[in-house]
């Protein structure tokens, strides 16, 4: 399959993904203590949900849009916090996000994983992003010229982790969110993963794959040996051929993130539709 970021800009894969960030970086910045972030394929940054590929697929509309326009009143706070972090990123380009009649948020602009890390960072923290593909990687370069809390690599992610790992700051959080257009995508994630952690041990890990082909459970009895927290989010079953099901493996999440993950993705699954299931799991291993 191909998961290049700007097809499924704010559709429910990135609503998993990034209520799931957000969280993160809210708790491992709440230590004083300096924080390092890699974004091993981290695409252009930002999307635009009115144009190009963005709008062709139009997962937006039944994932984020139509989760942001719910009552804010029965909204957990993990997810509420996520919604405040896009509607800050969309007001950056400098038309203020308005309402329609019934309320609901209008949004143009949906950030990317680096812009929403971006935005959590402290003075003194820093992201290496990296982006392989010319294009997105360009884009990427111009969305954070000038910022020296960002570095914008036109590089392969996996050799990232072996590159830049352990950081100085001793803390850290890496993101893994493959395009996975390689056919042994898998089989990569899970080398350099192993690598990372064998270089980077107390490191945060957070790690989204899609679940559509046989390889997905095979990945998943692989990751079990690392005792991840699981993340799972599944819609009702479509045409198909079609992604329906997404997971995030959370290697050493900080406290309290499994907490408010068992209380926000159930909300999300509901608000998603009658048949979607939403799974928060310990990975154990066998006695």
């Amino acid at each position: 399959m191909n998961y290049r970021h700007s097809f499924h800009a704010g559709g429910f894969t990135d609503v998993l993904k990034h209520v799931a960030l957000c969280e993160l970086m809210r708790l491992l910045t709440a230590k004083d203590k300096k924080l390092f972030v890699l974004d091993t394929h981290a695409g252009a940054g930002g999307y635009d949900l009115a144009a190009g590929s963005t709008q062709r697929t139009g997962e937006a509309q039944t994932g984020f849009l139509r989760l942001a326009s719910a009552s804010r009143g029965g909204m957990p706070p993990a997810f509420a916090r996520y919604v405040t972090a896009v509607l800050a990123y969309d007001r950056k380009f400098g038309r203020p996000s308005g309402a329609k009649s019934d309320g609901a948020p209008t949004i143009r602009h949906y950030p990317g994983s680096p812009r929403l890390i971006r935005a959590a960072l402290r003075p003194g923290d820093r992201l290496v992003a990296c982006e392989l593909h010319p294009q997105d990687a360009l884009a990427l370069k111009r969305e954070f010229a000038g910022d020296r809390a960002v570095e914008v690599r036109q590089a392969d992610g996996y050799k990232a982790l072996k590159a830049l790992l352990p950081p100085a700051e001793r803390r850290g959080l890496i993101l893994i969110d493959p395009p996975f257009e390689a056919a042994d995508e898998f089989d990569r994630l899970l080398r350099a993963l192993r690598q990372g952690l064998r270089r980077f041990a107390t490191g945060c890990y957070a790690v989204w794959y899609p679940i559509k082909e046989r390889h997905a459970d095979e990945f998943v009895q692989e990751l079990a040996a690392l005792r991840p927290l699981m993340l799972e989010l599944r819609l009702a079953d479509a045409e198909p051929g079609k992604l329906t099901a997404c997971g995030l493996a959370a290697i050493n999440p900080p406290w309290r993130f499994e907490e408010a993950m068992r209380e926000a993705l159930p909300w999300v699954a509901a608000q998603l539709g009658a048949d979607a299931t939403a799974r928060v799991e310990a990975s154990m291993l066998p006695s």
